[in-house]
């Protein structure tokens, strides 16, 4: 029979931390409008030296508001935010907010080839990027009959300290190409390109604009299984709810400073990182990217309370070799999700610094956490508890019925930040849900249990499994695993063809520094033999230089996994 988890997990509720929240009926503009009414003067922002009071960031924001009015933009439009972590990322997202449009935070890695189905799909008219690639979003465009109209691009150093000597203190030497970079004016047939500046100059006061909770705000696209990514509808309460309940979770307030890191255009970053730390007017220590030396370097100065992270950003900053001489003193918090933080580093984390990790889980479609451990009762390579408001079950994958605690199945979700459906896609909406009690169900695709007291603990992606010989191996778990081992910096676990098992576990790992010249197959293997299951440890290992990593630092597991399917198809080619 199963057991509802909320009468298990709630015995260990955070104190302060209250169960449900009053149902959002604001806009997210109102948060900054608000925090400019009650703290004007107070810093909001830092930015490689260069500072914003919130009154600052929301006048800025009002004149941007402005100068997309002059554009065309109004209450529904979709308007693509194509950038790395900016100030002009927060105020471009803002003012589309204040105008009651709707953004498309599309991730900066992506080329041309892959940019029109952005652009297609959503229907935007109207897109802000850098300049360093806003070429590939007018490309992208160009190559459509039905592209963008407006591109308004920006330069870094807008943004940057205008003295040269205080600049380059601020920007380390490997990103001064790009930040320093002024390419020409990117150009597409039917395209207007406008220049940041120029529309700030707007003096255009936006029309009221009447906005609720089931009014749309974010166009996020998730990077999907298979085919085509789908855009995720997040109106202006289902974001504002998980806005509220972050900054509730980790305690944030006007006395502390968040670390914001991870890209915005991740549903993390914005979420948890920016609109949090805007509602509740924690100072935001902006990065346009992920750099341990500049990271380090922004914690001690700045005196960052809260870090909102992904694991492998944490690995790669105690892998340091001056860290011992860094000061992280002032971290209060510091938490994340993405992947599992291995126990190994956690434990350091904890013993050197004191500062346990607080692990948590979310998704596009959840508007970011849905789960998330109580602090001060933790527990490693596990989920949490379900969120504010949250109540989460786990289901069995053919039958469809909610298991009982301890039980293997589909991870479901029903609460007040998950999204409202896939954009123009009723069939993969339709597909997504499923109704438990009376209430409708997001189903995650990833697979966990409950734990006897309520966490929820995740085994994998569904679509990762590894069959063994009819053993099920979850890559996560062996990954976790052999992350213990002393010479293993990063690894990432796959099935690799096999004549005898079907499938067979391999592990594709980047060594440390230290280990990089003695660490050898044999020796990883006889070590995970000693640590695992008879099924479960690797029989093969791979060494490599480095892992793909994408923008907010997860793992691209399958881009390592398609590199070996690959092999696998070459090899039963040549011995059919």
């Amino acid at each position: 029979m199963a057991v509802n988890p909320k009468a298990l997990h709630m015995a260990h509720w955070p104190d302060g931390v209250p169960h449900e929240l009053e149902p959002v009926t604001t806009s997210v503009w109102e948060a900054l409008q608000r925090r400019a009414d009650l703290t004007p003067d107070e810093q909001g922002l830092h930015f490689l030296g260069k500072d914003w009071t919130w009154a600052q960031l929301r006048d800025e924001a009002l004149r941007f508001a402005g100068g997309l009015a002059d554009l065309g933009v109004q209450k529904g439009d979709r308007v693509i935010l194509f950038t790395q972590n900016s100030p002009q990322y927060i105020l471009a997202f803002h003012a589309v907010m204040r105008l009651g449009a709707v953004v498309v935070p599309v991730n900066p890695m992506n080329k041309a080839e892959e940019l029109p189905h952005y652009i297609q799909d959503s229907g935007a008219q109207v897109a802000v990027a850098s300049c360093d690639i806003a070429p590939e979003l007018a490309k992208a465009s160009g190559s459509m009959s039905d592209g963008l109209k407006h591109l308004i691009t920006f330069n870094w150093t807008d943004v940057l300290p205008a003295d040269p000597v205080a600049r380059d203190a601020q920007v380390p030497e490997v990103w001064r190409q790009w930040l320093y970079a002024t390419p020409e004016q990117p150009q597409a047939a039917g395209l207007q390109v406008h220049d940041w500046n120029a529309v700030m100059s707007s003096t255009t006061v936006p029309a009221p604009v009447s906005l609720g909770h089931d009014d749309m705000a974010l166009l996020p696209y998730t990077s999907g299984t298979t085919g085509l990514s789908k855009g995720c509808i997040h109106t202006h309460g289902t974001l504002g709810h998980n806005t509220q309940a972050s900054g509730t979770w980790s305690t944030l307030s006007g006395k502390t400073s968040m670390l914001v890191v991870v890209p915005m255009f991740h549903i993390t970053g914005l979420v948890v990182c920016m609109l949090s730390s805007i509602y509740w007017g924690t100072r935001l220590v902006l990065l346009p990217r992920w750099n341990r030396d500049v990271a380090a370097k922004a914690i001690a100065n700045q005196r960052v309370t809260h870090w909102a992270n992904i694991p492998t950003m944490v690995i790669d900053l105690l892998a340091m070799p001056n860290i011992d001489q860094v000061d992280l003193s002032s971290l209060e918090y510091i938490g994340g999700g993405g992947a599992p933080m291995p126990a190994a580093v956690a434990a350091r984390l904890f013993e050197q610094y004191g500062l346990a990790y607080s692990e948590g889980y979310g998704l596009t479609e959840t508007a970011a956490p849905s789960h998330s451990n109580p602090r001060g009762r933790g527990k490693r390579a596990c989920l949490g508890i379900p969120y504010i408001g949250v109540d989460a079950r786990v289901i069995d994958l053919e039958t469809l019925q909610e298991l009982p605690q301890g039980e293997t199945g589909e991870i479901v979700i029903h609460g007040p930040q998950v999204f409202k459906g896939y954009w123009g896609n009723p069939e993969a909406t339709a597909k997504a849900f499923i109704e438990i009690d009376g209430k409708t169900f997001f189903r995650s695709g990833d697979i966990g249990r409950i734990d006897e007291e309520g966490y929820f603990f995740i085994s994998d992606r569904l679509k990762r499994m590894i069959n063994a010989s009819g053993f099920k191996v979850w890559p996560a778990e062996v990954e976790a695993l052999l992350h213990h081992h002393p010479g293993i910096h990063q690894v990432c676990v796959i099935s690799a063809l096999d004549e005898y098992r079907g499938e067979t576990v391999k592990a594709v790992v980047v060594p440390k520094a230290t280990h990089r010249d003695i660490l050898s197959a044999e020796e990883v293997i006889e070590w995970a033999k000693e640590h695992m299951a008879a099924y479960k440890y690797p029989r093969i290992v791979e060494f490599v230089d480095e892992l793909p990593l994408n923008a907010s630092g997860k793992l691209m597991w399958r881009l390592v996994q398609a590199e070996q399917d690959a092999k696998d198809e070459a090899l039963k080619k040549a011995k059919a």
